[in-house]
């Protein structure tokens, strides 16, 4: 017990403790007798301690252990998906601060209201606000998603954030592991489920298709997530990135010239021939509109100086990724290019453009 109380940073009390409650008892004997951990108990024991690092009550704790459904890889998963989400709020609280200083440095005075925004519960509440103000559906888009979709009926909305492409004419599951997303979407949508893709908690085939629109990237293991879709949905439609073609980067000038950093935010993302492999799908291209109402990454590649504006930012989850040395950068370098007149020099053929392809890939399976 001390051999693994040290290794496993804690103290032998502790063991003690988690071994009196049945969270996590020594089973095997050594040669004298005396109780040891299996190789079973320590990866218990590595479970109970990373969900109490995140923050997990005891009695949370014990009901993750000792759920029979879910094994090792997927405790694993679930693991990844709550650090990241700890990444991501963690990277957004650097953001806010950074905000503050800078406003602070330029004699602008920060509201009370706003300090606390930044701690706060309120922090994701403004980022799930942008979210819904910027990310609507856009008609041609969705039109190529639901065409995909064929004559199904069942559909399971897989990563589904607050909607905006779930058909209103078919019977829809949602599925959201953010409690921050699940509580933007509007009262009448179709109910939803807090499970992640790698884990989805359906029979085999329960649904006609499957669908995710612009959510693969933010998974933990999304060839998993993608298995999963395929397992349970006879067919399966996923809106995604390609990064397959050489110097993929530079399809978009915001990307090429102002962030190269994308690249790294991608640098673990599988290729678009893996995702249909593991898929069995094909791909189709999806231009996006000069005019996109959805605002997401490539929406306004027509319209640079939307790129200038934070709350459109802060529906974007590149720019949390990429930090927010690289925003500012990014930002400053652009301004200064609308205004000097240096954008147009090297962009001006877009405006004669009503679509660009910019890496939107349909898989269709």
């Amino acid at each position: 017990m001390g051999r693994v109380a040290e290794l496993a940073g804690v103290s032998v009390r502790t063991l003690h403790h988690y071994d009196e409650i049945g969270l996590v008892r020594p089973s095997a004997r050594t040669a004298g007798g005396y109780r040891a951990y299996s190789a079973a108990d320590v990866e218990r024991l590595r479970e109970v301690l990373a969900y109490r690092r995140l923050g997990f009550g005891l009695r949370e704790v014990a009901e993750l252990v000792g759920d029979p459904s879910i094994d090792a890889v997927a405790h694993l998963r679930q693991l990844r998906r709550l650090l990241m989400e700890r990444r991501d709020r963690a990277d957004a609280m650097v953001a806010a601060i950074d905000r503050e200083l800078g406003a602070r440095a330029k004699g602008v005075m920060v509201t009370p209201e706003k300090q606390l925004e930044m701690l706060g519960a309120r922090l994701y509440d403004a980022i799930g606000g942008a979210y819904t103000a910027t990310r609507r559906t856009d008609p041609r888009i969705a039109a190529k998603i639901w065409d995909a979709l064929g004559d199904t009926q069942t559909v399971l909305n897989v990563g589904a954030g607050t909607g905006s492409y779930e058909p209103a004419d078919r019977d829809v599951t949602a599925v959201e592991p953010s409690a921050v997303m699940r509580e933007q979407r509007p009262a009448d949508s179709a109910p939803c489920v807090a499970a992640a893709a790698e884990s989805l908690p359906f029979e085999d085939h329960s649904f006609d298709v499957a669908m995710a629109v612009s959510t693969v990237h933010h998974w933990g293991d999304p060839i998993a997530g993608l298995r999963e879709m395929r397992r349970v949905a006879r067919r399966v439609v996923v809106l995604t990135f390609d990064t397959d073609e050489p110097g993929w980067q530079d399809r978009f000038w915001l990307t090429r010239d102002y962030l190269p950093q994308f690249a790294a935010v991608l640098a673990d993302f599988p290729s678009l021939a893996c995702m249909a492999d593991a898929l069995g799908a094909r791909a189709e291209p999806v231009p996006v509109p000069w005019d996109c109402a959805d605002g997401l990454f490539e929406a306004y590649w027509r319209r640079p100086e939307t790129y200038l504006e934070d709350h459109v930012r802060r529906a974007m989850s590149v720019w949390t990724r990429v930090g927010p040395e690289a925003e500012q950068r990014a930002v400053r370098s652009l301004g200064n290019d609308l205004a000097s007149g240096r954008w147009s020099e090297r962009n001006g053929h877009l405006a004669d453009l009503d679509a660009a392809d910019l890496g939107l890939r349909l898989l269709i399976a």
